[in-house]
């Protein structure tokens, strides 16, 4: 008979468990999750791409270098996130210790005095009205798994703390970013302003020839007052190129988690674009880019939330414990004075107002939504790959255009000038088209070098690149 007892507890304990495994459920990657195909009119087969390079490796300018790793020692995001990894671990070590039995002690002592009055005794019976209660006591309670409840929590704080660890990596990735792209503007600026005082410093002498010829009586005073207006135009450029210069030093610094101040830097001329621009197979975004893991552990954690949400129609089972010393005096209290009490208590749910279904519909609802979100990260992630990489395609389709409008306007300009000394046919006004059409190419090339740095830039982090620093 005992034997069949301990038959019929086991096949119990078994059934449960199985009925366990059929309530909650296995997390498997959707199978209508588009990965394939993301980058727009890119056939590669190749698995290698630019997000496993070394930052050394795609930025070769050692003083970019140099802020990247003060800014991954330094910023204040990436400090945010790290704090946030912390505090999503926290939970993750929680989640686990609710396996675990808990265990309380309590030491107490009462005193407890009786008003005989209250008590309505006769007066000849004598009883002691104050008494003493000395107890000690460990009590202990456990939750037995049978559902998956607690598993499945232990598997949502888990995939929580797998997100704010992705998402850390993703602030990272951003942060490379965005040091490479200011730090690039700002040369590009530098040179900008560059061009410009010269420019202007021709101009400067344009305006002494220009009065020269007047008194040669070649051209007019339209001529003189033209030409100073051309100057000016090339001075007033310089005071907003110079704004923007200190504007893009301060957000540098703030990258690199430090006060306003002056960036050291090389040059815009000695830039040099990383031209083997592998980006292998869209796949590889789940495995390389954080922000699109990120959302993939979110989605996992409101899985695992839906699992949970489902366990609470399901009985629970709780073992509980107490036992310790208790006794009227001190002097007795190790004496014959021990207690205990052992519960086993399983808890249905039969009617609670409908919240367990409330919470299973809200928990599917967040699934679903996480689910769209992860979607759309997928899909932004293939959309900023294919963007990057065209802007780089174009902005090197304009390289050769560029220069020779360039060459052609300088040439444009000589001539005219030259003309203008010679022949009163020819009107100012095409000398300073042409002095202005040059100026504007020559900025415009320094921006058609800097799209193709940041593009590289742009895809490298598209691809998910900065992270492993």
């Amino acid at each position: 008979m005992k034997r069949n007892h301990k038959i019929s507890i086991l096949f119990a304990s078994v059934l449960m468990l199985s009925l366990g495994a059929c309530v909650t459920q296995q997390y498997k990657r959707p199978t209508e999750l588009k990965t394939d195909g993301l980058y727009r009119d890119v056939q590669s087969a190749d698995s290698t791409n630019i997000a496993n390079l070394p930052t050394s490796t795609l930025f070769t300018d050692p003083q970019l270098q140099v802020l990247i790793k003060e800014g991954i020692a330094n910023n204040l995001d990436l400090k945010s996130a790290i704090e946030r990894m912390n505090s999503a671990a926290a939970n993750l070590r929680l989640s686990k210790d609710a396996f675990l039995p808990s265990l309380n002690l309590d030491l107490s002592a009462t005193d407890n005095k009786q008003s005989r009055a209250a008590l309505n005794l006769p007066s000849n019976i004598a009883i002691p009205l104050e008494t003493q209660l000395y107890r000690a006591q460990l009590s202990t309670a456990w939750e037995l798994d049978i559902w998956g409840k607690l598993g499945s929590a232990k598997r949502s704080a888990l995939a929580s703390y797998l997100q704010t660890e992705a998402a850390k990596r993703a602030v990272q990735t951003q942060l490379v970013s965005s040091i490479a792209n200011n730090y690039y503007t700002l040369l590009a600026l530098d040179l900008q302003l560059k061009i410009t005082e010269q420019t202007l410093a021709s101009r400067i002498k344009n305006v002494e020839a220009i009065k020269a010829l007047k008194e040669a009586g070649i051209v007019n005073g339209a001529a003189v007052v033209q030409s100073e207006a051309n100057r000016y135009a090339a001075e007033v450029s310089i005071p907003d190129l110079k704004r923007s210069i200190r504007e893009t030093e301060n957000a540098l610094n703030v990258l690199l988690g430090k006060s306003a101040g002056p960036i050291a830097r090389t040059s815009f001329e000695v830039q040099q674009d990383y031209k083997d621009l592998q980006v292998g197979l869209s796949s590889l975004l789940l495995k390389n880019r954080p922000d699109v893991q990120q959302a993939e552990f979110a989605f996992r954690a409101a899985f695992e939330n839906t699992n949970v949400a489902k366990t609470y129609f399901y009985p629970q089972l709780t073992l509980t414990a107490n036992g310790g010393l208790s006794s009227l005096t001190l002097e007795n209290f190790f004496n014959n004075s021990i207690f205990y009490s052992i519960v086993g208590g399983l808890t249905q749910p039969i009617f609670n107002k409908g919240q367990n279904r409330a919470r299973l519909a809200t928990a599917k609802a967040a699934q679903q939504e996480s689910f769209y979100s992860f979607q759309k990260t997928m899909l932004t992630a293939g959309s900023e790959v294919s963007n990057a990489l065209y802007a780089y395609q174009t902005a090197v389709e304009k390289e050769n255009s560029r220069a020779n409008q360039i060459a052609s306007l300088e040439k444009a300009v000589d001539y005219t000038k030259e003309l203008l000394k010679y022949s009163s046919a020819t009107n100012y006004t095409d000398v300073l088209t042409s002095e202005q059409s040059l100026l504007t190419a020559q900025l415009n090339a320094v921006n058609d070098k800097l799209q193709k740095l940041q593009a590289v830039v742009n895809l490298y982090r598209a691809l998910g690149g900065g992270w492993r620093e």
